[in-house]
């Protein structure tokens, strides 16, 4: 025995018939020479075919375990009497590959638009009623591509098959191998007399209004799936889904953070000195028809408030999509100094000053720090 023919196929000597073909298989998708371009790799296609048609054949597998030719006659296909392709085949296109006509109505393709939508809108759930150029089934043919009255005829090419045979002479025989029709492309059937609407593709374009309900808590970029509102597959196939990215405009108040609400107030330096309640527009408030109670909420600013400080109230932010409750408003206060004081605040400021000992402040690093000339002092002491 000149080869091993197990170890082509990369098997041991007690593998089964199904083992046996699902290693071929594989190699076959791998060498054959419509996919490799491998200046050897015809030449090993050659070899694990013959490797599996040897091998494949129970009385040609017996001679050959005993050390015989099996190629040599003794039953089974030999050499020269053609040998089928069948499970190259299915090797590259699935099971039943190019063994009949194919469906004319496929599935249509999946369809994404952008919606824009504001802040409340994402935060509260709206209705929009949009506009969506898709594919749709045709009405004058009702998808099946040919004109009224005609209807598709099978194909004299393939004779309905879908594919057609060829046939060529090699080393181990007749290759036979199936190829999709090129009259029909595989369909089995021709249509002689299409439809002057959509020329025989069982759909046209067309513009249509859809109702779309956003739920409450979508954010930025979120996808909402619309099954089978994309585009009609040709030959009238069923409709794909249409995908609908949300894309949420800047609020000129608030922006969002994950469920939360941040905004941003300013106060002058007594009130933030002294403490106060201050009156905020809600996001309730952008909604068409809000609640008079719900448009605004009171934020007590307690008095020493510093510029940064961040104040939260509870249940002020952005409903969740997934599961109950709301985030939190989360304001950041900036102290305001004046640019310009009269006389009278002036004085009124020198004195509030001389009364905290403030006249001469010394300047502060950082929290809990002395100032610079506070530490001059302390080392001299």
């Amino acid at each position: 025995m000149a080869q091993d023919y197990y170890a082509l196929l990369g098997v041991g000597r007690d593998v089964n018939a199904d083992e046996l073909k699902k290693a071929y298989r594989k190699l076959a998708r791998q060498l054959h020479p419509d996919v490799n371009e491998a200046p050897d790799a015809s030449d090993r296609f050659k070899e694990v075919t013959v490797a599996y048609e040897v091998l494949s054949d129970p009385q040609k597998r017996s001679t050959y375990d005993r050390g015989g030719d099996p190629m040599s006659g003794g039953g089974g296909a030999g050499a020269g009497q053609g040998f089928s392709f069948d499970d190259i085949m299915d090797a590259f296109f699935g099971q039943n590959a190019g063994r009949g006509p194919k469906a004319r109505a496929q599935r249509g393709q999946d369809a994404l638009l952008r919606l824009d939508v504001d802040l409340a809108e994402a935060a509260f759930g709206v209705t929009h009623d949009i506009k969506v150029d898709t594919a749709v089934t045709c009405s004058t043919c009702a998808g099946s591509g040919a004109a009224e009255g005609s209807e598709p005829v099978m194909c004299r090419t393939c004779h309905g098959h879908g594919d057609v045979q060829h046939v060529q002479r090699s080393l181990l025989g007749d290759i036979r191998t199936s190829r999709p029709c090129p009259t029909c492309h595989g369909f089995g059937t021709v249509i002689p007399d299409p439809c002057a609407e959509c020329a025989g593709e069982g759909r046209v374009r067309s513009r249509r209004s859809i109702s779309v309900t956003i739920p409450q808590g979508v954010d930025q970029g979120t996808r909402i799936q619309l099954s089978g509102e994309g585009e009609v597959g040709p030959g009238g196939g069923p409709a794909g889904d249409l995908y609908l990215e949300i894309n949420v405009e800047r609020h000129p108040i608030f922006q969002r953070k994950g469920d939360h609400l941040l905004c941003q107030i300013t106060l002058p330096m007594t009130a933030a000195a002294l403490g106060t309640h201050v009156d905020l527009p809600t996001l309730e408030a952008d909604t068409p028809e809000p609640d008079k109670d719900a448009m605004q909420v009171e934020v007590d600013i307690a008095a020493g408030t510093q510029s940064g400080d961040t104040i939260t109230v509870k249940g002020q932010g952005v409903p969740r999509l997934r599961g109950p409750g709301r985030g939190d408003l989360r304001v950041q206060v900036v102290v305001e100094t004046p640019l310009k004081i009269d006389d009278e605040q002036r004085a009124l400021l020198e004195q509030l000053a001389k009364l905290r000992d403030e006249e001469r402040p010394e300047a502060m690093l950082g929290a809990n720090h002395r100032g610079v000339f506070g530490k001059i002092k302390g080392a001299f002491k």
